[in-house]
C-alpha cells in the first residue's frame, strides 16, 4: 500500500493544478524562508500536498472535491496532527487571487508556532 501511495504521489507531482503549480513556484529551491519544503509527500499514508519536514508542517490545498470529503478530511487531519504535523489550509481561489497573502499566512504560523521544551524538560 505504500508504495501505491509513493507512485501516486509521483503521478499527482506531474499532473499539478493550477494552484499548485503556484504554490509550488513559491516554495520551491528554498525561496520562502529558505525552507525546504516537498510536494506530494506520503505520510501515515496520507499524501500531503506540501510538507516541510523540519517545521513538521503541512501546506494543504482545498480544490472542488474537498467540499464532498469534509468527514474524510477531518479524519486525516486528525491522524496527521497526532504525528505533532500542522496543518494549513487554503483554497484554490485563496492562492490564485492572492499569493501574498498565502505566504503572509504561511509565515504567521511559523513564527506563532511554540518552541519545543529544551531536552529533559516537560518529562
Amino acid at each position: 500500500m505504500k508504495e501505491i501511495k509513493k507512485i501516486f504521489a509521483r503521478t499527482l507531482r506531474k499532473e499539478q493544478t493550477k494552484a499548485e503549480k503556484i504554490v509550488w513556484e513559491l516554495l520551491r529551491k528554498r525561496k520562502f524562508m529558505d525552507l525546504k519544503f516537498r510536494r506530494q509527500h506520503v505520510i501515515e499514508g496520507f499524501i500531503l500536498d506540501f510538507y516541510c519536514h523540519e517545521l513538521k508542517l503541512a501546506v494543504e490545498i482545498d480544490g472542488g472535491i474537498h467540499e464532498r470529503r469534509k468527514d474524510y478530511d477531518e479524519v486525516r487531519q486528525e491522524i496527521i496532527e497526532s504525528e505533532g504535523i500542522q496543518i494549513i489550509r487554503f483554497t484554490n481561489n485563496e492562492i490564485i487571487n492572492n499569493k501574498r497573502d498565502v505566504l503572509n499566512k504561511i509565515e504567521k504560523s511559523i513564527n506563532y508556532r511554540p518552541l519545543p521544551l529544551p531536552l529533559g524538560e516537560g518529562d
